[in-house]
């Protein structure tokens, strides 16, 4: 006998009330379901905006600009690791980031300016090949370290290509000496005999230009002065001193006063004023008008030293703050109100000077070749690189802050 089955118990309908209660809870979760997606996509916009921010916008930062092709701050970086090889030290890599950022806009200025002016530029084949030969990697940084190597050579080049063969030189030897009276002084010992490459060792005050200079065009004589006398002056004679006012010289004269000594200090003190002047003729006359307290209108009218404006005062000194032997060697055992006697100082650098020029030979045509050659080729690049970057627009954004998080990028690399 089958069985009855059972019935199941109609649930009774919800009422109004239970509706709408149902309802209202309905609303409400789903408001709270929206909010808290709406918070976590706040959330994680927030924290993705500020990893963007930290990480990621910085390396797309434009930092340099020439002629509108633009740097990010990535490139630079990468640059600046490359220049820095391996190094760790912050003071060095410090002391690149300024010279890496020059680099860059002088090698697109000359990449830009060699193709436009000149025709010239570097093939990816030659650069892949010298990447090759080199075992560098190839990617951009080093593609343009290699790209800018290979335009150089190929600048100087060109530029050595438009040179004479041969062109208008002299050879002579120069000295600079400090003052007038010395000037004299050699001319009267070389009139007498005395040989002149003697006297350069004795009396040539000017810290690189001295001695035979070999065979020069006028184009790369030390100055205009001795360019002028080296081609007017007869060969085999040696012409007047000539005077020339902005000729640095490795020689100065020092006339120090002391005011007071305090050796009551671990260390003795010596509260100086001081004149640094060109040469001894000048200092004795000075030193001569010293009378009546003056020193300070004189220094401010003669003194060659910073401390002219304040009129020589250089207030309180231990031995060694003025950086000069011969200073502090008179200085420390002078008395209280006695000026010195012309302190002659050789670690110091003064204007002004007579140059002697003595002409061995001229030539009109002689052959351009060697040292000569290659720096006459480097002056026409020089001077033409320094045309294209007077011309181009150059946008530097890289100020401190930058360059310091640049530096710290880097260094996280180590």
């Amino acid at each position: 006998m089958a069985k009855k089955q059972k019935r199941a118990i109609p649930k009774p309908a919800p009422t109004k009330r239970q509706l709408s209660k149902w309802q209202r809870q309905m609303r409400m979760r789903r408001i709270v379901i929206i909010a808290a997606a709406v918070f976590l996509a706040g959330l994680v916009s927030w924290v993705g905006y500020g990893v963007y921010n930290d990480r990621v916008a910085p390396w797309r930062e434009v930092v340099i600009s020439v002629n509108n092709v633009s740097f990010t701050m990535g490139y630079y970086v990468d640059m600046l690791d490359a220049y820095a090889g391996e190094e760790t030290d912050p003071y060095f890599i410090n002391y690149m980031a300024g010279i890496v950022a020059d680099t860059i806009i002088d090698v697109e200025v000359m990449r830009q300016q060699a193709k436009k002016e000149l025709g010239i530029e570097v093939s990816r084949q030659e650069i892949e090949a010298e990447l090759e030969e080199r075992g560098l990697p190839d990617d951009k940084v080093y593609r343009d370290i290699i790209g800018s190597l290979l335009l150089e050579e190929k600048l100087r080049d060109y530029f050595d290509s438009q040179l004479p063969d041969g062109m208008e030189q002299a050879h002579v030897q120069v000295m600079l000496v400090e003052s007038e009276e010395v000037a004299d002084a050699v001319m009267t010992a070389i009139q007498a005999g005395g040989n002149f490459t003697a006297l350069v060792d004795e009396f040539s005050c000017h810290p690189e230009t001295k001695g035979d200079l070999g065979w020069l065009p006028r184009e790369l004589m030390p100055n205009t002065v001795i360019g002028e006398a080296a081609f007017n002056i007869t060969v085999g004679d040696i012409g007047e001193p000539i005077y020339d006012e902005l000729a640095t010289k490795s020689i100065g004269y020092w006339l120090i006063e002391i005011d007071a000594i305090n050796e009551e200090s671990d260390e003795i003190e010596v509260k100086a004023r001081a004149m640094l002047l060109g040469n001894r003729a000048e200092a004795e006359r000075i030193r001569a008008q010293l009378v009546g307290g003056n020193f300070t209108s004189l220094a401010k009218q003669h003194s060659q030293h910073e401390s002219k404006t304040g009129g020589g005062e250089l207030g309180w000194l231990k031995e060694g703050d003025m950086g000069s032997e011969a200073f502090d060697e008179v200085a420390f055992n002078l008395t209280p109100n006695e000026v010195s006697e012309p302190v002659r100082d050789e670690s110091v650098q003064t204007i002004a000077g007579y140059w002697i020029l003595e002409v061995i030979d001229r030539d009109d045509a002689r052959e351009l070749e060697g040292e000569a050659r290659e720096a006459l080729t480097e002056k026409d690049l020089i001077a033409s690189f320094e045309k294209w970057k007077e011309e181009s627009r150059i946008e530097n954004l890289l100020d401190l802050d930058k360059q310091n998080w640049a530096i710290s990028e880097v260094l996280r690399r180590r």
